[in-house]
């Protein structure tokens, strides 16, 4: 024999209108609690809309807030840096402003800085930056790339000029036939060496001791004035491969870069460094 429970004994008795009642009831809670979160939802979406009209992205119109290289001082020491002699911005397309003034007022000021703590004091710190290289111990990490660093970007600075390029006159485009064959050749030899250095480092015109022009690159901060060059020799043009010369504005595109430096060679301060180099010897 089946039992009832207690409770359900008289579920019969319950009116049928009593039991759509609450369904109606339920039905209306659940409508209710609907309504309440797609308000919800579309107030969120909402704020997000807000948020992106109170605070837009940049658009392509946006100019850059860039500095003025003059306002740019080393402290107190021997060496002083070359003042720029053109604006950031003077070398764009081929050279971009924000990359310049990066490279200028952070890396070279960096190098100046350090190059005259760790020369303060020191049999080093009457001589000028040329000597200074030829006598370093390679071995003395923090002198070697300060006073490469130093020297090297103090070079390649005026190795450019806005509205230059083209080819050499004068004494050293007779120079470049004599020991390339040509313009063409010179340059050709010259990319790759600039493209084939490993990571981070510099590719060199230089003047050997026989007064013979070569093409040579060097790793890191050391060039062809200091006792570990393959091939030493007095430079005269330098190109900068560090990331950091060329990154902002072509990323891994290196060879982008070495024909867009052809672009902004300054021949005319080239061509009086050979003759300075000449007339030395």
């Amino acid at each position: 024999m089946i039992k009832r429970r207690p409770e359900l004994a008289n579920w019969q008795s319950i009116p049928y209108v009593t039991a759509k009642n609450k369904f109606k009831h339920m039905k209306k809670k659940y409508l209710v609690f609907l309504s309440l979160l797609s308000l919800v939802l579309f107030s969120c979406n909402n704020k997000k809309l807000t948020e992106v009209v109170e605070v837009p992205l940049p658009s392509k119109e946006d100019k850059m807030i860039i500095g003025n290289p003059e306002d740019v001082k080393a402290d107190d020491g021997t060496f002083k840096m070359v003042a720029l002699p053109y604006s950031y911005e003077a070398l764009a397309p081929n050279i971009d402003a924000l990359t310049m003034e990066l490279h200028y007022s952070k890396h070279y000021l960096t190098y100046t800085n350090n190059l005259n703590k760790v020369i303060a004091g020191t049999e080093l710190d009457q001589l000028p930056i040329e000597e200074v290289l030829k006598k370093l111990d390679v071995s003395n990490a923090d002198l070697r790339n300060n006073a490469g660093g130093f020297y090297n970007h103090s070079l390649f600075w005026d190795s450019m000029a806005p509205k230059a390029g083209g080819q050499p006159k004068d004494t050293l485009a007779l120079a470049i036939n004599r020991d390339f064959g040509s313009f063409a050749n010179f340059k050709s030899q010259f990319e790759a060496a600039a493209e084939k250095r490993f990571g981070s480092g510099w590719a060199w015109l230089i003047t050997d001791k026989a007064g013979k022009l070569q093409i040579t690159d060097s790793a890191n901060q050391d060039n062809p004035l200091m006792s570990n060059a393959e091939i030493k020799g007095t430079p005269i043009l330098g190109l900068d491969v560090w990331e950091h010369a060329y990154y902002l504005n072509y990323q891994y595109k290196r060879r982008k870069y070495i024909d867009a430096f052809f672009n902004v060679i300054n021949w005319k301060k080239i061509n009086e460094r050979y003759e300075e180099a000449m007339n030395a010897k």
